[in-house]
């Protein structure tokens, strides 16, 4: 029970509520004792309103995040006010300030949560009539609300500076451990390798954006000002977690193929799964442990178990007159090898049994490896246009708030901001994300009014009911990442509580509450469904272009690293990193069109298999890459330039195709001939040495290890060049 409470309360969501409670709840207790309730309830309003914007990362954007959302939040509060009594001008600025606030989230994640407390402070500044005097007080106490905020965030930060990082490293050890138990599943003979390959891409996107916040923290303050040991440390963890990734792509193995060649052979296979499910089971517990704190027991059986698999590859070769075969056991104990390498590494850095020295090197020219953040105008001028997701969501957000509005003040609705209010937090650019949001927040505001009315009705002391809503508040704000329902249910209860301690008249509270909450999530749900929609296959598109380029430019690196050997490039990684990242934006793609109505899924078929095209193909270019890196590689021939610059030629017309040329030209009869002769000779090559050597000459092992991965990879590529160039085309065609 301990455990598990500790569990619960030592998480960043629940960090950050205890902050929003904390910074909420104080100032209406301290200014009440005083009889000044209303200047410490609008202290907390301001606040609450802030707490959004406080998104990790770098301490001096985090600075100037929340300031800048504490300025604004004032500001707009006071130009709605002062506009209340002037109709004529009160539904255009409305218009204008929800449209504007809406499209500077294309500035990235924290002008997003910026640009959402800014919508929302628009909602609640309809819920009062302040004017004047009065009004100027009120968004002063926003203001100084806001400011405490802020206090109470930097006093959290500064008590645990890394704790964040530790937590996200943590997650990103576990999603990472899942991803290779599923890689393990993947040896059982009967195992679903659909659906096993379905599950691999939806963990990889929540990696990719793991990958992407832990970007942003570590490179940043490794950059500035906070480059201490632990940053460095963790970052050291980080990068080899990428690569413990990187490796399990760039190792593809024929599953159904394995398993006929060493049919005869089962105790193989089984020893391999085993060390795979090690593997996955010592990231695991690495990342128990740094979540709890506790010691980490180092994980020895890891090289019994590999000692296993290369005594029961040399009896095999003892037996088995099948040279090709043992190269690719070969290979498959050379990828467990690399992975259990780098997971000593994180086991030594988080243990701290690594000297520091060892990692205190500056990493160069690191900062380019931070998804570039550009704040100019012409950014928003560019998404000035419905080909924007971002432009049509804020156009369609401005005219469903400015119909909210007015019907609301139409009709006998008690509370008009909570109608904007639902819209502002359900309404989002996806149609799938707003459908599920409206889902959640009606179920959360049903169940939350149906508990906090049983509640009421047994319990009438306030200091219970104060008490209960603090608890509410904290369980609402740690759940609202997490699970949205939750969070809803528990925000409801205490939203109501508060209420049933202001107002004797709770019942029909609830009802409007209820009643406004339904009416501003249907109002969303059309809005999205009618207003310029957004279906994902529209975007689609997009994101194919840009992931089929990122592999294409990621191949070109590759040859050319083949061909002039030496160090590893910083334009290779950064290739490589974005061929990752843009994978992972098409697979969130296909995620979100999933939930979309079957209607708007067109071509879904199609769609995935172009999607999981790109990711083998990826994972084979990968596989060269790592190759060609970790081993001396001899000089590139003629034949593999010619076969790798047809792979390239194959990706440009997928790229052109999806651009909508069609008059694009495939190989000319010249062209295909040399590429037939390339074939050929790689061919020969390896059948000539097979036939002339044996394989326990270790350098000749070497060189057959080089020419059968590399042609197996360039034979691969081929295909998958050529069914992705497929695959776009019929995908235009039938569009």
């Amino acid at each position: 029970m301990i455990q598990l409470f500790k569990k619960t309360t030592d998480t960043t969501n629940f960090a950050n509520a205890a902050k929003a409670t904390i910074s909420c709840v104080l100032p209406v207790i301290v200014l009440a004792q005083f009889d000044h309730f209303t200047e410490g309830f609008a202290l907390a309003i301001g606040a609450l309103l802030t707490f959004p914007s406080d998104v990790p990362g770098s301490l001096s954007h985090k600075i100037k995040g929340i300031l800048l959302a504490v300025f604004l939040i004032a500001t707009t509060t006071w130009l709605l006010g002062s506009m209340q009594t002037y109709p004529v001008l009160l539904y255009p600025i409305l218009l204008v300030l929800v449209f504007f606030f809406s499209m500077i989230s294309v500035y990235g994640y924290r002008a997003n949560m910026i640009s959402f407390v800014c919508l929302i402070a628009i909602t609640l500044a309809f819920s009062h009539s302040y004017s004047g005097k009065e009004l100027m007080v009120h968004c002063g106490y926003l203001f100084l609300g806001g400011l405490f905020y802020f206090l109470v965030s930097m006093i959290f930060y500064f008590l645990r500076p890394h704790r964040y990082v530790e937590l996200q490293i943590s997650e990103c050890l576990k999603l990472t451990s899942q991803y290779l138990k599923l890689r393990g599943d993947l040896w059982n003979a009967d195992a679903d390798r659909t659906k096993i390959t379905e599950n691999q891409l939806e963990i990889q996107v929540k990696i990719n954006d793991i990958h992407e916040n832990l970007r942003e923290s570590l490179i940043r303050n490794t950059l500035h000002s906070s480059n201490s040991d632990e940053n460095r440390k963790m970052l050291l963890v980080f990068t080899n977690l990428m690569e413990i990734l990187e490796i399990a792509l760039s190792f593809a193995f024929n599953h159904n193929e394995l398993h006929q060649k060493f049919d005869g052979h089962p105790k193989i296979l089984q020893t391999y799964q085993h060390l795979a499910y090690n593997i996955a089971a010592t990231l695991e517990k690495l990342s128990a442990s740094l979540e709890s704190h506790e010691p980490y027991l180092h994980n020895n059986s890891l090289f019994s178990d590999l000692a296993n698999l290369e005594t029961i590859i040399n009896e095999y070769q003892a037996e088995a007159n099948a040279s090709q075969n043992v190269l690719i056991l070969k290979n498959m104990k050379h990828y467990a090898e690399k992975q259990i390498e780098k997971i000593k590494i994180i086991e030594q850095a988080l243990t701290g049994s690594m000297n520091t020295e060892e990692f205190n090197k500056k990493h160069k020219e690191i900062e380019k490896f931070l998804t570039p953040q550009n704040y100019r105008l012409r950014t928003l001028v560019e998404n000035m246009s419905f080909s924007s997701t971002v432009f049509r969501h804020s156009l369609r957000l401005s005219l469903t708030i400015l119909a909210g509005f007015i019907i609301g003040k139409l009709l006998p609705f008690q509370n008009v901001y909570w109608i904007l209010l639902t819209i502002v937090v359900i309404m989002r650019p996806g149609y799938g994300l707003t459908k599920q949001r409206s889902f959640q927040r009606i179920f959360g505001t049903i169940l939350g009014g149906f508990i906090a009315f049983a509640v009421l009705y047994f319990v009438r002391n306030n200091y219970i009911l104060g008490a209960l809503s603090v608890i509410a508040m904290l369980l609402g704000y740690a759940y609202s990442v997490k699970d949205y329902k939750i969070g809803a249910t528990f925000v409801t209860i205490y939203v109501i509580f508060i209420y049933g301690m202001l107002t004797p008249n709770v019942t029909q509270v609830i009802q409007y509450r209820i009643l406004d909450t339904l009416f501003g999530g249907g109002l969303a749900f059309l809005g999205n469904y009618f207003l310029w929609p957004s279906w994902e296959i529209l975007n689609l598109n997009n994101y194919l272009i840009k992931s089929i380029e990122a592999n294409r430019d990621y191949l070109k690196e590759i040859t050319v690293f083949y061909n002039q050997k030496g160090d590893v490039t910083t334009a290779y990684k950064l290739r490589r990193k974005q061929a990752f990242i843009e994978l992972g934006n098409l697979m969130a793609s296909f995620q979100r069109m999933k939930q979309e109505p079957k209607s708007k899924q067109k071509q879904m078929t199609k769609v995935y298999k172009l999607v999981v095209h790109n990711h083998t193909l990826l994972t084979s270019a990968a596989s060269l890459g790592t190759y060609v890196q970790s081993h001396k590689t001899t000089e590139a021939s003629a034949a593999f330039n010619i076969v790798a610059n047809t792979v390239i030629r194959n990706l440009d017309l997928a790229i052109a195709t999806l651009h909508g040329k069609r008059n694009a030209h495939s190989l000319s009869d010249d062209e295909k001939e040399r590429l037939d002769l390339s074939f050929s000779e790689l061919k020969n090559i390896r059948a000539r040495e097979l036939k002339s050597h044996s394989i326990d000459d270790s350098g000749f092992q070497l060189k057959m290890e080089e020419a059968q991965l590399v042609i197996d990879q360039l034979i691969w590529l081929i295909n998958l060049s050529e069914s992705v160039l497929k695959a776009t085309t019929l995908l235009h065609e039938k569009a």
